[in-house]
């Protein structure tokens, strides 16, 4: 396993649609593992593929929420049902130091596959469903940003004063 590096935006990977997973092997389950250590290394909720630098349809999820924790990577990912509708703030590894607020479902389902190619179907709410939605977006060249309203719904996050980063208050 190994962390890697973070795409951000203006990178072209970041706008083109991801090719499909078609081979199920052994350098699949390192990009999994790669991308699952770099999602905990950046402390995010999710990871697209692309998000390192690979146009390949897969995403990885660690949510931590209400003391359920879900790990999951699932390949060729699609949401097969929306349900409801509520705003939300997000924010992206790959837009590093701002955050928006957009609309996104209630509930999603999604299916697709594991790292072994079994059909997997999942559901989520909240912070599991938008992440869900956030990544699946990723490997179709959507960021969060294209879904805001107006500018006015996207807020630059203040750096921490240098003193504090350094433990001092």
């Amino acid at each position: 396993m190994a962390v890697r590096k973070i795409v951000t935006v203006p990178d072209p990977v970041l706008r083109k649609k991801a090719k499909r997973v078609t081979s199920f092997d052994k350098s699949l389950k390192k990009l999994i593992a790669d991308m699952t250590e770099t999602v905990h290394e950046a402390s995010g909720a999710g990871l697209a593929a692309p998000q390192v630098g690979v146009s390949q349809r897969v995403i990885v999820l660690c949510i931590n929420e209400k003391d359920k924790n879900t790990e999951i990577a699932i390949v060729n990912p699609e949401v097969v049902k929306r349900k409801g509708e509520r705003i939300c703030k997000e924010g992206c590894l790959s837009i590093p130091g701002y955050i928006g607020e957009i609309k996104r479902a209630e509930e999603v389902k999604v299916k697709g596959y594991d790292a072994d190619g079994k059909e997997i179907k999942i559901k989520g709410q909240g912070l599991l469903g938008q992440a869900l939605e956030h990544e699946i977006d990723h490997l179709n060249g959507v960021l969060y940003v294209d879904h805001l309203e107006s500018q006015e719904k996207l807020t630059r996050l203040e750096p921490e004063p240098e003193d504090h980063e350094q433990g001092l208050s």
